[in-house]
């Protein structure tokens, strides 16, 4: 694959919405990458695990998967057809970004720095990070708190019951660079 040379690199930074103290994420990526692409980025640093509908909302406009079965007409734009260059021509420029729908995980997306061309960038690069985000279908904002509430407290009478159900250590103090690293050197 031949990538254009001219392309400028845009550092993003990524903050999951009303949650403090905030988890956010700080990426590079290529001017020309597609709103398409910039999910599968978003999906790799937060880490979800992208089996819920999402969408990109800039000002009146939303950018997602059209659904060809859905009967009722459809204002969404195909977000396989648009670069992130065209919505954000600019610094200091922000959109939002939702994930599943259900527990409405809100996204604000910051054009921090457009940066002058980089060809050596063959992939989207974390530049760093802070906190994990909420475990996959813990329900939204409020639910979240309540999840953390009870897995630091082991007198919480759902201490063991969420334990249970995340299935695995969760520190929500964690950001793993390098994880999050490698998962986008898939994304060429």
């Amino acid at each position: 694959m031949n990538l254009k040379k001219d392309v400028p690199i845009y550092q993003l930074k990524i903050t999951l919405d009303e949650i403090r103290p905030p988890v956010w994420r700080r990426v590079v990526v290529r001017g020309d990458i597609t709103l398409l692409k910039l999910h599968k980025v978003i999906q790799a640093v937060m880490p979800w695990d992208d089996y819920h509908l999402h969408q990109f909302i800039v000002g009146d406009t939303c950018y997602s998967i059209p659904l060809p079965d859905d009967p009722l007409p459809s204002d969404v734009k195909n977000e396989a057809r648009i670069r992130l260059s065209k919505i954000a021509p600019a610094e200091k420029i922000k959109f939002v970004y939702e994930y599943d729908f259900g527990d409405s995980w809100f996204h604000e997306i910051l054009v921090e720095k457009i940066l002058p061309p980089d060809p050596s960038l063959k992939h989207p690069v974390c530049l760093a990070g802070a906190r994990s985000s909420p475990p996959e279908d813990c329900g939204g904002v409020s639910s979240y708190f309540e999840f953390l509430e009870a897995i630091t407290d082991p007198n919480h009478p759902e201490h063991e019951r969420m334990l249970d159900w995340v299935g695995r250590p969760f520190d929500p103090e964690m950001f793993d660079l390098e994880e999050a690293n490698r998962l986008l050197s898939r994304i060429k």
